[in-house]
Order: structure tokens, then C-alpha cells, then sequence
């Protein structure tokens, strides 16, 4: 699969992507792009996929003629988002032409030792 990293997506995923062919909106010239522009683009390419942390792209674009799959990722913390990397693998695997997933990358616990408090 072809996957296209949208900017804000944490670069050390690409390594965790076996498999596929992974390139970054940077490499491509697209970072300072409007996402609409970035996705017509990625398309016209051959992008199969646009990983991306934009939660607003499903809101903000017309999504429903789009033949490029969207994954989104919900967080962008590469130290929240190394641990989900078999969540993302899964959705990757499974996600189909124009479809468009949304991967949680949850918060980890609080420490109870430090009281209780949220110190994140």
C-alpha cells in the first residue's frame, strides 16, 4: 500500500509500517498545503492512504468522493501513539478505498502515587 504521512503525523511511524511504501507531505513538497489540496494530490499520485492526526479533515472536507482511505489518528504523541502501533497496523490492513477509520490513542493511566492528580 501506498500511504502518504498528512504533516503533524509523528515521522518514526513510517518505520513501524512494514510492508508499505511510506512517504511524508514534506517529502512531497505538500506540508504547507491546504488539506483539501494534500488529499486531490495524494490522489491524483496514487496515494492508497492518508494517515493522518487531523481530527477536523472529516468535518472540513467532502470525504464522500474520495477514493484515498483516511486513517486518523487521535493524538499525535509519538510516545502515546508507539504502544497503539498494532492498532494502527490492524486498521491499515483492514481499511478499503475511500473509507475513513479513526484509531484512539488513549491517555495512560494516572499515577495514583502522585495523588491522584493529572500531572500529564
Amino acid at each position: 500500500m501506498l500511504i502518504l504521512l498528512d504533516h503533524g503525523t509523528p515521522r518514526p511511524l513510517r518505520a513501524y509500517l512494514p510492508g508499505h511504501t511510506v512517504h511524508t507531505a514534506a517529502q512531497m513538497g505538500w506540508d504547507l498545503l491546504p488539506d483539501g489540496t494534500v488529499l486531490t494530490m495524494a490522489e491524483e499520485v496514487g496515494y492508497d492512504l492518508l494517515l493522518t492526526p487531523d481530527q477536523k479533515i472529516r468535518h472540513q472536507q467532502n470525504l464522500a468522493a474520495r477514493g484515498i482511505a483516511i486513517l486518523v489518528l487521535m493524538k499525535n504523541d509519538w510516545s502515546l501513539i508507539r504502544p497503539r502501533i498494532y492498532d494502527i497496523n490492524a486498521a491499515i490492513d483492514r481499511i478499503q478505498p475511500g473509507e475513513y477509520i479513526e484509531v484512539d490513542i488513549p491517555m495512560p493511566p494516572l499515577d495514583p502515587y502522585i495523588g491522584g492528580k493529572d500531572n500529564r
